[in-house]
């Protein structure tokens, strides 16, 4: 029985943050896209709830900001939290240089329904639930299409460009063979629900103590809470017992009290095998891959929804004039993947890094002490705007190619270079990689 058949300019697989993100701005500028999304809805536990700045920048240049912010969120203006005895605060975000000087904390399904009803506005834009692409459609070496099983049987969507935004387990870039880059990482988290009150702290980076590092979410009447915890030491947490993991949690956060009483299962304790890595290349003729798709993040600074949907701008910046005429090459393809894997690098690079800090934190199950350097640096003045810089912007941000940009950078002089140094450090040690690295560098498709 031969599959029906849909045709479009753009397939985009997968409806999170960089799918729909993508779909609005191709459809925006005319150009025909349909997304694939594989569930019903977007109502799912994501974890990724923290729009930065830079994205929120991004909509008020789409004059979509007013609207977005109408949407239920909470704001954060400062992040901290507790190392051991130590109270700090990481990031100051009130001199960043955008309209909103916060992180939102949003439901990650709210901001994809209010993203895909804006998109459904333009006429070249289908969204298409409980259609999961399951293998590429290829013809004399490029990829010309999927091929979807729906509820009413599988489905051959043509198109001249698939996008793969399915998540760090791809079927697309499973499908055309992408080598992926693993890079070591020495945690997991835990998952699980708390209940809120008005007097609970707002620590978006948490309590560090015992052994572990508590990371708590406000979301509204509850915590979206995260326990960070050695690499594949979750079975032997089972092992001790639900009592002791209750005992853990307020050990760590001792104003929690008896709500962790609420714990009553392990069922309501999800386990996020924790990965960080990347494919060496992106794209084949007919294929590219976009967001975690491409390079899984780690959750640490919330960065991973920001930096795939600066993935989606990057791509409709250079490619939606090329899809209007029918000419995408795999050069304009390897273009997209030289632009965004800088920023992913950068990330990486300070993630990769980062998480080696937990590895001591582990090594001592007792009452943590915060080392000096740690309360040096964050007695330098400046330092909380810096780091808020660079998580809440990040390197290499993008803007929407037909947005009038300000003339005049608002940032002060001098957090200008704290700024540049930073970067250019990361950049340094990033280049000096991709040096060493120079050898096995292949933009072609083989």
């Amino acid at each position: 029985m031969t599959n029906r058949t849909l045709e479009t300019t753009c397939c985009v697989v997968g409806g999170g943050p960089a799918g729909i993100m993508l779909g609005y701005l191709l459809a925006r500028s005319g150009v025909p896209v349909t997304v694939l999304e594989k569930h019903k809805d977007f109502f799912r536990d994501f974890r990724g709830d923290t729009v930065h700045p830079s994205t929120l920048e991004l909509m008020y240049e789409l004059g979509l900001l007013e609207d977005l912010l109408k949407v239920p969120h909470q704001k954060l203006t400062r992040v901290g939290g507790v190392f051991g005895d130590f109270p700090f605060t990481a990031a100051d975000f009130s001199s960043v240089p955008t309209h909103c000087k916060f992180v939102a904390l949003m439901p990650q399904w709210d901001f994809l329904d209010f993203l895909s009803a804006k998109a459904k506005q333009f006429p070249g834009f289908a969204l298409r639930m409980q259609n999961e692409a399951v293998d590429l459609i290829t013809k004399d070496g490029r990829v010309r299409g999927i091929v979807a099983h729906t509820p009413d049987g599988p489905v051959d969507v043509l198109a001249d460009l698939v996008v793969g935004c399915d998540g760090r387990h791809s079927r697309m870039r499973q499908a055309a063979g992408f080598e992926v880059q693993e890079f070591g990482v020495p945690i997991d988290v835990l998952w699980f629900r708390i209940s809120r009150t008005g007097n609970d702290p707002e620590r978006l980076f948490g309590n560090v103590n015992y052994g572990k590092a508590l990371i708590l979410i406000p979301r509204g009447d509850y915590f979206q809470a995260g326990l960070i915890i050695g690499k594949g030491s979750f079975d032997e947490i089972q092992r001790r017992g639900l009592d002791a993991f209750r005992n853990d949690v307020r050990r760590i956060a001792p104003y929690l009290g008896n709500r962790v009483e609420e714990l009553r299962d392990w069922e309501q304790i999800k386990l996020l095998a924790v990965q960080i890595n990347r494919l060496r290349q992106w794209h084949r003729p007919g294929l590219l891959c976009i967001g975690d798709a491409a390079h899984a993040m780690s959750p640490a600074g919330g960065v991973g929804i920001n930096l795939a949907i600066q993935d989606a701008v990057a791509t409709a910046n250079i490619l939606t004039e090329p899809l209007r005429q029918g000419l995408v090459t795999d050069a304009l393809l390897a273009c997209v993947q030289q632009r965004r894997e800088f920023p992913t690098r950068v990330t990486q690079f300070v993630q990769v890094n980062a998480h080696k800090a937990f590895q001591a934190v582990f090594r001592n199950p007792g009452p943590a002490t915060a080392p000096w350097q740690m309360k040096v640096a964050f007695s330098i003045p400046g330092v909380q705007h810096l780091i808020a810089r660079l998580v809440g912007i990040g390197a290499l941000p993008e803007h929407i190619a037909s947005a009038k940009k300000p003339t005049v950078c608002p940032v002060p002089k001098l957090a200008r270079i704290a700024i540049a140094a930073g970067l250019g450090l990361a950049g340094v040690a990033i280049g000096i990689r991709l040096l060493r690295k120079s050898r096995q560098s292949n933009y072609g498709w083989s």
